[in-house]
């Protein structure tokens, strides 16, 4: 009991510390620690103490599994005339994209392509899946491709619509989990990321190779496992109060409750740490701590006979993996420390089990660091939609728009992004604490394994916090 109380008291320690560390520098979607309201160290025994009072609440008054089943209350059915007709804007807006790279201008301000994948896909589809459910599985235009064709093929063969391939289950979701941080290196680390005609070659790419491995494997198997994005999205989906069945019905069920039901297998747990990994490294690669490591990197790399810009690249995608790595290791380091309580569960068995409660906190990293500039730069999709390939059209009449930076203040992003951290760790916290009553044989021991969680919890709150407050704008 006490070396977990030293070791509780060792992280809050470190979060504080960290929060103190003196940074500036500039990352996209973060307000810097001059524009914060109150002293950075406040908001950190802030988010502390509400970690430990819900723990504490936790233990007091739920004291029986409230989230393991979705308990599902149909709403209404959409018509199958909806469902297509949003496939139909899916792949039309698809289209657009990959027009407006080649064909459009290469200043990147100016087409269409490169604010829409980065701002209205990366992080605009994230935050509609956690609101509304799982609205990527209609609006993806390979698997509205694949199915179409997957229909065709089936007439074709009378009826028999079987792949004609079973998916490695020992792969499991390691190629979603490739693939994502393939997606966070293209943002962060490649030279040419903001590329138009880049973009665009890469998307058409990505889309053959979904659409062959769906026709192969199965749609929906393929897009669980080794689509990457619909990995992503199909997981943040799971935390919505919406859920929609196969004949169109639209259920409505227990926040969080879809997380408990989750399915677990070989990546899934490298997949949420991804997730909180990259968003973790965009804004670390513009601290001050950082900036004194990239330049011996770079240096190390260039001795080996690369030039700079490789040099470059190679030196932030050991950052980019070395971030997901620590979030691994944070994870794990808290799981050993569960598996102590009770001799019937390995460290193995209870990473799968708890796995889920990364979720809620690898959304509130994403909406902590990106909420600004969606806020922002989601204004560009305005005008860019009249024209977008950046030739000079107004097809809406919108192309004399621009973007209000006024429209909401520094203190009030501050406190949004300080309140998605807090409500994701939060959440978190609520799902360990729910499995562990699932698990355990009564409310103590269940209690006893979750200081470990609140350890982990009060580490990646930390963290974060100290991610936003040392970076600017």
């Amino acid at each position: 009991m006490m070396r977990r109380r030293l070791l509780l008291l060792l992280v809050g320690a470190l979060g504080v510390a960290a929060l103190a560390y003196p940074a500036t520098a500039a990352a996209h979607g973060i307000v810097g620690r001059a524009d914060l309201p109150i002293p950075v160290w406040l908001f950190s025994w802030a988010a502390a103490i509400v970690l430990v009072a819900s723990f504490v609440a936790l233990s007091a008054l739920w004291t029986t599994p409230q989230l393991q089943s979705e308990r599902r209350r149909a709403l209404f059915t959409l018509p199958g005339a909806v469902l297509a007709l949003v496939n139909a804007i899916g792949l039309a807006v698809f289209v657009l994209v990959v027009y407006s790279g080649l064909a459009g201008t290469q200043v990147w301000s100016a087409n269409f392509s490169v604010t829409f994948i980065y701002v209205v896909f990366w992080v605009g589809v994230p935050i509609a899946s956690v609101l509304f459910g799982n609205v990527f599985s209609a609006l993806s235009p390979w698997r509205t491709v694949a199915r179409a064709l997957r229909w065709g093929i089936g007439r074709l063969r009378g009826g028999r619509t079987e792949p004609p391939a079973r998916y490695p289950a020992r792969l499991g979701q390691w190629p979603a989990v490739a693939l994502l941080i393939g997606f966070a290196w293209l943002e962060l680390v490649y030279v040419e990321r903001d590329s138009p005609s880049t973009l665009a070659a890469l998307s058409l790419g990505y889309f053959a190779a979904m659409v062959v491995g769906m026709l192969v494997f199965g749609v929906e198997e393929w897009t669980a496992q080794a689509d990457g994005f619909g990995a992503y999205f199909g997981l943040l989906a799971k935390m919505a109060p919406l859920v929609r069945g196969e004949d169109g019905t639209v259920f409505l069920r227990r926040p969080l409750s879809g997380l408990a039901g989750m399915r677990v297998g070989p990546g899934t747990t490298a997949l949420v740490c991804a997730v909180i990994g990259t968003t973790t490294f965009d804004g670390f690669s513009n601290d001050a701590v950082w900036r004194e490591l990239e330049p011996h990197l770079q240096s190390f790399f260039s001795g080996i006979g690369l030039h700079a810009t490789p040099a470059t690249e190679l030196a932030y995608t050991v950052g980019l993996l070395a971030c997901v790595a620590f979030v691994y290791a944070i994870y794990e380091l808290g799981i050993n420390g569960v598996a102590h309580v009770s001799r019937r569960y390995g460290s193995a068995e209870l990473s799968r089990t708890f796995v889920h409660t990364l979720v809620p906190i690898g959304f509130a990293y994403v909406l902590a660091h990106y909420f600004s500039l969606l806020i922002w730069q989601g204004q560009a999709v305005g005008y860019l939609a009249s024209d977008p390939l950046g030739n000079g059209a107004n097809i809406f009449g919108t192309s004399s728009y621009r973007i209000d930076y006024t429209i909401i203040s520094f203190a009030a992003i501050w406190y949004v992004q300080v309140a998605a951290l807090v409500a994701g760790h939060v959440g978190g916290l609520t799902l360990a604490h729910d499995r562990a009553l699932s698990i355990y044989r009564n409310p103590t021991e269940a209690v006893r394994s979750q200081y470990w969680m609140l350890t982990v919890m009060v580490a990646f709150t930390c963290f974060g916090l100290w991610l936003l407050s040392a970076v600017g704008t």
